[in-house]
């Protein structure tokens, strides 16, 4: 008998792991040679025990292979860092380890009562990938229900469980035939399911399924790690939330003490509104504005435009009835009150959100603003009945101790020898009720004291001493700014520049007057000096009580035909009648500043005869002629 034909040549097949259909070379060439039979079953005997041999270590390489898979599969779960990852890689070695076409893992659904399927490998088709089970359907529902692995060898003609229409759809579009279904557990609840299938019918050795089970038991490991994982991560974030709340709400209860005492300093110390401001934001940072009743702007710190007027009546009220800072948008409003007092508001746009603390804060400067802007009330009437009282003695009649009066002044910052003007405001401007009266009064005492000028009250008037020599200007500003407060019309009459306290009397008398002549013009809500109305002004002033009806029928009997037969003709006869009387009375020079000629200033001059009468020109009547032509003019503007 040769070498090669010696039950050595099987150990040598074993030793470089050769195929199983090698093993049949040693018998095929023993009986080529014509070895005896004894031979021949000897060597048919080495055969099967190499074969057993071989099966043997091919067993433990594999055993070494999937206990080499489960340390991988523990030192996953070990170094945990996305559950999505270790269940693909479990479900990926249990498809690897069975040589299964596929392989997939299924968890139920507490909330919608059923199961999904959370991780396929080798799946290929989408329908089978988005299944959802319900609770005890299918091979996995068996599984669930029971506890124990399942396995069949033909899944659409397994009868032990109960079919859906929707899984076997799902089974059918993927092609699986023989599934094998293990449970993954927590203690004695089952979580899902782990599965190996197959798209041919085979049977799962033992082995197999003790494998997926051991896979199924880290699959649950891995779960039920990930959850303690995130309730930790879940409280963890919790106690830094609360951690991150506390120190927040702590630094903000110490901004609002420090804001409170720097605002109490600030009342302490005289500050105004703008310092209040100030600190508010220097505190809660952002931009800050201090609006007064009107929405006219106290105070501003930072860049933040004025809201729409709307707007702030809406959250001022909405402040006010919740007594409390309210939000609009990103703007926090804060109304400013004293009692039932609307004094203004506070609108605060903040850098960052405001906790509870820094809305107190806000309303804290709101109530210190409020508290701040009476004082500067009672300072201000307090100072204004002092000025008051100083011009009501500088226009009374007879004047008493000179220099005591130039004395208390000089006390206010009044110089009584430098020019003023005195502007006399109409009744009607003050003749309402008693708040109105004291506004206005209240706005010309600051528009008096803010110029250098004093204001009074006097005879039914609203009297103002205002440094200056434009008489005419200050009557039409002072008509003009008192109009928009009462929103009503008013008329200014003034009179000036005049210089040293005895002369103030006089010159009220004359801006009373100038006042009563605007009147009697119909130039109601108007300012205008006694010098721009000129001697009309003076005679109408004087004999103030003929009134408007008065002036008005003068006008209509004196040159009323020639003014109505140019409104209705559209011709210029009371203008070639001013031009013709203010040039003498020639008519050469009246048709040059009318720009006509000379035979047409003729022609006009007859209408007028016509219509006037032929005695028009005689001195008597002329003087009265030209005295409708100036109040004409006057009250046309």
């Amino acid at each position: 008998m040769s070498v090669m034909s010696s039950p050595l040549e099987f150990l040598e097949l074993l030793a470089r792991e050769a195929a199983p259909v090698e093993f049949e070379g040693p018998l095929v060439a023993a009986r080529s040679a014509g070895l005896p039979a004894d031979r021949i079953a000897e060597l048919e005997q080495a055969k099967t025990v190499a074969l057993r041999v071989r099966a043997l270590l091919e067993r433990r390489r594999r055993r070494e292979s999937e206990l080499l898979s489960l340390y991988d599969t523990v030192s996953d779960l070990a170094g945990l860092r996305d559950l999505d990852e270790v269940l693909r890689a479990i479900v990926h070695r249990a498809r690897h380890l069975l040589g299964a076409d596929v392989a997939y893992m299924t968890l139920n659904d507490a909330e919608r009562g059923d199961t999904y399927m959370r991780v396929t490998d080798g799946s290929v088709s989408a329908r089978f990938q988005r299944l959802r089970l319900p609770m005890g359907a299918g091979l996995g529902g068996l599984v669930a229900q029971s506890g124990a692995p399942y396995v069949t060898a033909n899944y659409p003609q397994d009868e032990r469980f109960h079919h859906t229409r929707e899984i076997d759809a799902g089974v059918g579009e993927e092609g699986l035939v023989a599934i094998l279904g293990v449970p993954l557990r927590l203690g004695s609840t089952s979580i899902g399911v782990l599965y190996a299938a197959n798209r041919s019918a085979r049977p799962f050795a033992r082995e197999e399924v003790a494998l997926l089970l051991s896979l199924a038991a880290h699959a649950a490991v891995a779960i039920d790690t990930a959850r303690l994982l995130a309730e930790t991560r879940a409280a963890l974030a919790e106690l830094s939330s609360a951690n991150t709340t506390i120190r927040a709400h702590s630094a903000s209860v110490e901004r609002a003490a420090a804001a409170h005492d720097r605002m109490t300093a600030l009342v302490l110390r005289g500050g105004g509104v703008e310092d209040v401001t100030a600190a508010v934001t220097e505190v809660l940072g952002g931009a800050l504005l201090a609006l007064d009743t009107e929405g006219r702007l106290l105070a501003r710190v930072g860049e933040l435009d004025e809201p729409d007027r709307a707007d702030i009546v809406e959250a001022v009220a909405a402040s006010r009835t919740e007594g409390r800072s309210v939000r609009r948008g990103q703007l926090w409003y804060a109304a400013v009150v004293a009692g039932a007092e609307n004094l203004g508001a506070l609108v605060l746009h903040p850098e960052g959100e405001l906790a509870d603390a820094d809305q107190r804060i806000l309303e804290r400067a709101a109530l210190v603003t409020a508290l701040l802007l009476l004082f500067r009330r009672t300072v201000a009437e307090a100072e204004g009945r002092v000025r008051g009282e100083l011009l009501d003695d500088l226009i009374a009649r007879p004047l008493r101790d000179i220099e005591a009066l130039r004395g208390r002044a000089r006390r206010l910052g009044v110089d009584l020898d430098a020019p003023h003007v005195l502007v006399a405001v109409d009744d009607d401007a003050i003749a309402a009720t008693g708040s109105a009266r004291q506004r206005v009064l209240s706005w010309a005492t600051t528009y008096a004291s803010t110029r250098g000028g004093l204001a009074a009250a006097r005879d039914g008037r609203v009297v103002l001493m205002l440094p200056g020599q434009d008489a005419g200007g200050s009557a039409r500003a002072v008509s003009r700014d008192l109009s928009r407060v009462t929103a009503r019309p008013v008329t200014a009459g003034a009179s000036g520049p005049v210089t040293g306290p005895t002369s103030l009397a006089t010159a009220f008398q004359e801006a009373d007057r100038c006042l009563a002549a605007l009147g009697a013009l119909g130039r109601a809500g108007q300012g205008a000096s006694t010098a721009e109305l000129g001697f009309v002004g003076l005679l109408l002033g004087t004999a103030s009580g003929g009134g408007d009806a008065e002036v008005s029928r003068f006008l209509a009997s004196t040159i009323g035909p020639v003014v109505d037969y140019d409104a209705r003709r559209g011709t210029a006869l009371v203008r070639t009648l001013e031009s013709y009387f203010g040039v003498g009375g020639s008519l050469a020079r009246a048709a040059e500043v009318l720009h006509v000629h000379v035979n047409t200033v003729t022609q006009r001059l007859e209408r007028v005869g016509q219509l006037l009468g032929a005695d028009w020109q005689k001195p008597e009547r002329a003087l009265e002629v030209q005295l409708a032509l100036r109040l004409h003019r006057l009250r046309t503007g």
